[in-house]
């Protein structure tokens, strides 16, 4: 259940960005689609997003900035080794220039070139571009 609330939301996030919408509500919360979006608000994809009451069921505003081409939640989370990174990335994204996967660590949930710079793998949670 949990892997569908993160694709629900990001998949909530792609049809907001294509409709031309300011800001979006994203319901339910978890604590991995908060540390998500704070990754895509470090590399520029959102303005900002703001978790109302977290420890009930709880939403998620987040605030658009139309750089959103495609964000998916992967069902099915596959490991990928330290040194495996860089070509799981290649298939993965579109180009080189821009885009990220989003894993999780054992030093956190990270974007793929964070997780090259500290020499961690981990579990493929999706990615956006």
């Amino acid at each position: 259940m949990g892997r569908r609330i993160l694709n629900d939301a990001l998949r909530t996030i792609v049809n907001a960005e294509k409709r031309g919408k300011a800001s979006v509500e994203l319901k339910p919360v978890s604590t991995v689609m908060s540390s998500f979006l704070k990754i895509m608000k470090e590399k520029g994809y959102i303005k900002n997003y703001q978790v109302y009451d977290p420890h009930r069921v709880g939403r998620i505003t987040v605030d658009l900035q139309g750089r959103v081409n495609d964000c998916k939640a992967l069902t099915y989370r596959q490991d990928v080794k330290a040194k495996e990174i860089g070509q799981y990335t290649e298939r993965t994204l579109p180009t080189r220039q821009w885009g990220y996967v989003v894993m999780t660590t054992p030093d956190g949930i990270l974007d793929h070139e964070e997780a090259i710079k500290r020499n961690v793998g981990g579990q493929v949670l999706g990615f956006f571009y």
